[in-house]
């Protein structure tokens, strides 16, 4: 078995994928259990009793927060939005870098148009009362665990859709949390519409620097997020794992 050497940046993610696993099994348990009372103990207002899903809603709201004002302990890929994660690399090409925008936009776009039409089939789904308030809370909780899937073992938007080169570089990172809410659209409650609405806040803002500064998302113009000067490394595992199911499905 192949060995990987990992970096702090890796074994935090991995750590973190762990937590994430074992919440979304937390979650399975409630809902086996009596998936109605698990969607009312989801939705119990604060002041009645303090539960598992409020400090899971505090954890989401600062996380979201951190993404608005990245700290050193984030990722790159989130942090690069940052002036001070911004060392230009020298005599790069304006003309290229406009051309790398416009692609990027190009493939991030499709990205959302594919996304917003499968969560609409589940929001169709949840109209017709094919499925209920209860599943779609356990489908937030998997896109939760797929986020980390996507970073540390493969990603199909990065596969099939954005091509870049890992997450760093990834022109949609900072879309996962409202990707990760869009079920909540769904659930009339102050937690799921905070959620949702934060989310947008995230994409938002990620959107605007993007619009104001890209330069400091292209490793053509900055040497950050160049492969040599990576200090995340968290693709690893992921690059194996692409290539061989690229291989599975004969793609370039």
């Amino acid at each position: 078995m192949k060995k990987y050497v990992t970096t702090g940046k890796m074994r935090f993610y991995i750590f973190k994928f762990a937590l994430r696993l074992t919440a979304f099994g937390i979650m399975i348990v409630l809902y086996t259990k009596d998936k109605e009372e698990f969607y009312r103990y989801t939705v119990t207002p604060v002041t009645e009793k303090f539960n598992f899903m409020h400090f899971m809603w505090i954890i989401f709201m600062c996380l979201m927060i951190s993404h608005i004002f990245p700290t050193k302990i984030i990722s790159m890929g989130a942090g690069k939005i940052k002036k001070s994660n911004f060392i230009p690399v020298s005599g790069y090409s304006e003309n290229e870098l406009l051309k790398f925008v416009h692609n990027e936009n190009k493939k991030a776009w499709k990205s959302m148009i594919v996304w917003l039409i499968g969560n609409a089939v589940i929001g169709l789904l949840y109209f017709l009362k094919v499925i209920g308030k209860p599943e779609l809370l356990l489908i937030v909780g998997f896109y939760f665990i797929s986020d980390y899937v996507c970073i540390l073992i493969f990603c199909p938007f990065q596969t099939f859709g954005q091509k870049d080169r890992c997450c760093v570089n990834c022109r949609i990172y900072d879309w996962g949390h409202f990707f990760m809410f869009t079920p909540m659209l769904f659930i009339k409650s102050f937690y799921s519409w905070t959620l949702f609405f934060m989310g947008a806040v995230v994409i938002i803002h990620w959107e605007y620097i993007w619009t104001k500064y890209p330069e400091r998302f292209w490793y053509g113009s900055n040497q950050i997020l160049s492969c040599a000067n990576c200090k995340d490394k968290t693709c690893t595992i992921k690059k194996d794992v692409t290539k061989e199911v690229k291989k599975i499905l004969r793609l370039p």
